[in-house]
């Protein structure tokens, strides 16, 4: 029998608990595997029955649709950390981010412009049209409606935190804290970062500088010791037939027997270049700027972040750190010959105007100063470079 308080089941504090943790964590997962991996990136295929659960589920629990989520997430890839960027802390502020996430999400999905060129090949079709784009705010009011019928007059709070936790953990915690702390296995040009290497709470989306380095890849962790639980789910949604991967990060190959350039080095160097740019900064930079910092006991903490100004994007020094930089580059003529060669080889993968054959000549005459250059960390970085391989297409 109903109790009209507590409604159908009746629950124990603590089933509330449970069912708060496991209704958001619901969430959570139909945001990265559905609208994330899936809908923006392409880098999921999920099984019909899988999208519309997720579609619905959104829909109630959030209110959002795809198009707009899509859309959003589509043009921050595209801008990111500059003035077009919808929820970059590093124009806003974390502050901001952080405890106004939604508004600026919001702000952004009410731009036509933004949905008419980002949210292309999003779902167009009867229930999105009428009931999921169209009624945003009659899911969510269902999702209150159910949680008073079976979670009684308790179920108002459970409603509140459900609406609550999304606006907090994708908005506030992903894109405002997962670009200003953390740790970067991949020099992107963004200050994505991973908050921590284990993705449970957000479902995987705590690994947010190694999907700003790999995209369109269905799996976010790469280390041995990161763990993703949204891949975790696309296994089991993959063993009954549910899911598909399209793609995961690409394994970077070494074959020692391979000593020419060639486009399969030049596919490997494109495929891993945030992977290559920190492998640089580590083996070729690194060692200088120790050697330096020995010699100059003075200025222990310009030169240490010399390190991290060398080892970055250039387009990520304020000019200020510029000035500096160019300072400590003036006075040694090592470092400065491999932070030009960095630069040149961040160019070969830029030039998206030149054609293979024209690139593999490029990196060949890099490959090649770089042996006349003397440098010792320079040359064998250069004849790393010769056993990259990736597979032909």
């Amino acid at each position: 029998m109903m109790n009209y308080f507590y409604g159908l089941l009746n629950l124990s504090f603590w089933g509330y608990v449970i069912v708060i943790l496991v209704m958001t964590h619901v969430t959570v997962v139909s945001i990265t595997l559905y609208l994330h991996r899936s809908a923006t990136h392409r880098a999921l295929e999920l099984h019909p029955i899988m999208q519309h659960f997720f579609r619905f589920w959104l829909w109630i629990s959030t209110g959002a649709n795809t198009k707009e989520w899509v859309s959003v997430h589509r043009k921050h890839h595209a801008t990111c950390e500059t003035e077009s960027d919808p929820h970059s802390p590093q124009i806003y502020g974390l502050k901001k981010v952080v405890t106004q996430g939604y508004e600026l999400y919001h702000k952004e999905a009410l731009n036509a412009e933004t949905l008419q060129r980002y949210g292309q090949d999003t779902p167009d079709d009867w229930m999105e049209r009428h009931v999921y784009f169209a009624h945003p705010v009659l899911g969510i009011s269902l999702m209150f409606v159910l949680d008073l019928i079976f979670f009684g007059v308790p179920g108002i709070t459970v409603w509140a935190l459900q609406m609550m936790a999304m606006p907090f953990l994708a908005a506030g915690m992903i894109n405002g804290v997962g670009h200003y702390f953390g740790y970067r296995n991949f020099e992107t040009p963004d200050v994505s970062q991973n908050i921590m290497p284990w993705g449970i709470l957000a479902g995987g989306e705590e690994l947010h500088n190694n999907h700003h380095a790999f995209a369109a890849s269905a799996k976010l962790s790469v280390k041995p010791w990161e763990f993703d639980i949204g891949w975790f789910y696309i296994r089991i949604l993959q063993a009954f037939g549910l899911a598909k991967p399209r793609r995961v990060v690409p394994k970077l190959e070494l074959l020692p027997s391979k000593t020419d350039i060639d486009v399969s080095t030049l596919k490997a160097l494109v495929l891993h270049r945030f992977q290559v740019l920190k492998q640089y900064g580590e083996s070729v930079i690194a060692p200088i700027v120790k050697r330096e910092m020995l010699k100059d006991k003075a200025h222990p903490q310009l030169w240490a972040k010399a390190l991290a100004w060398l080892s970055s994007d250039e387009q990520r020094i304020d000019a200020s750190s510029q000035k500096k930089l160019q300072i400590l580059l003036s006075g040694c003529n090592e470092l400065n010959i491999a932070y030009q060669f960095k630069i040149r080889l961040q160019g070969i993968w830029t030039k998206a105007v030149a054609n293979n054959a024209e690139l593999v000549q490029q990196l060949k005459l890099w490959c090649l100063e770089a042996e006349q250059t003397g440098i010792q960390t320079l040359r064998q970085f250069s004849r790393q470079l010769c056993h990259l391989s990736a597979p032909i297409e």
